[in-house]
């Protein structure tokens, strides 16, 4: 299969590669709708890329930690462009599987499982259980390290938010700095309407930014947060639950309520309810 910067063409999240693709699109269509093509260059004003784009990105950059935080924060566009791999189902079944080993060999045999175990926090939490750590201390060890992840996409969130508020704000100053221009030039009648342009220019530049980028991107990256902060609780439990000891029925039905209707009644049909 081809890959496109290294990931497979499976791999890409096609509704935000279409949705930024046709918001172009449809916002050039509007532009030329009924004109001749070459009226996008009245569309294009370098002093106001330089105000409003550059202003907008300077302004979060100043927010940033850092410089390497800022560019790191910037790469965190690519992750809306691929589809995050969570699978709530698959990892209902991993912990079954999980539980069944420890209802029959034990606690201890989980930790030759745990060598096949890809997750990074659930193989911390099933080595802790094997370890025989005390389980209100599993629980606070791994609600510890799930509020750190939380935090640290909040901050990449906060990012595109931040730069989402920057982009109408700067917009704004070009138009002041365009109407302040046009004012100073008003015995000049064929000096106001280029300033007009430049001041309007920037207004739409700050409202593209925002409302094509930047709250898309914050909208998606939050929605993925949720995914995984949603399967990480879900191994909490399910981990607590191997280590109670309880049945592996038990298990499933408790894991469950974190998945909806429809999608309960799927894996209850794909496993023909023969766990236990």
């Amino acid at each position: 299969m081809a890959n496109i910067e290294g990931w497979k063409v499976a791999d890409l999240d096609i509704a935000s590669i279409l949705g930024l693709i046709l918001c172009a699109v449809l916002v050039v269509f509007g532009i030329i709708n009924g004109q001749n093509i070459s009226v996008i260059g009245d569309f294009f004003d370098s002093a106001s890329v330089l105000i409003t784009i550059g202003g907008s990105f300077c302004c979060v950059m100043i927010m940033s930690p850092s410089l390497k935080g800022f560019l790191n924060y910037l790469k965190s566009f690519t992750l809306i462009l691929k589809v995050q791999l969570t699978n709530e189902e698959e990892t209902i079944k991993q912990i079954i599987s999980l539980s069944n080993i420890a209802r029959k060999e034990g606690l201890l045999a989980l930790e030759e499982a745990a060598n096949g175990i890809d997750d990074n926090f659930l193989k911390k939490g099933v080595l802790l259980i094997v370890d025989g750590t005390d389980p209100e201390l599993v629980r606070s060890i791994l609600e510890t390290e799930l509020s750190c992840i939380e935090d640290r996409h909040s901050s990449v969130v906060g990012f595109w938010d931040s730069l989402a508020a920057m982009g109408p704000a700067w917009g704004m100053i070009g138009t002041l700095i365009g109407l302040i221009n046009m004012l100073q030039k008003m015995e000049d009648a064929k000096a106001i309407g280029p300033a007009m342009a430049v001041a309007l220019i920037t207004t739409f530049y700050g409202s593209v930014l925002a409302n094509w980028i930047c709250i898309p991107v914050a909208t998606k990256l939050r929605a993925k947060n949720s995914g995984e902060v949603m399967v990480k609780e879900l191994m909490v439990e399910g981990l607590l639950s191997i280590q109670a000891g309880e049945n592996p029925r038990v298990i499933e039905e408790k894991l469950k309520s974190f998945l909806s209707p429809t999608r309960r009644e799927a894996l209850r049909e794909e496993s023909g309810e023969d766990i236990g």
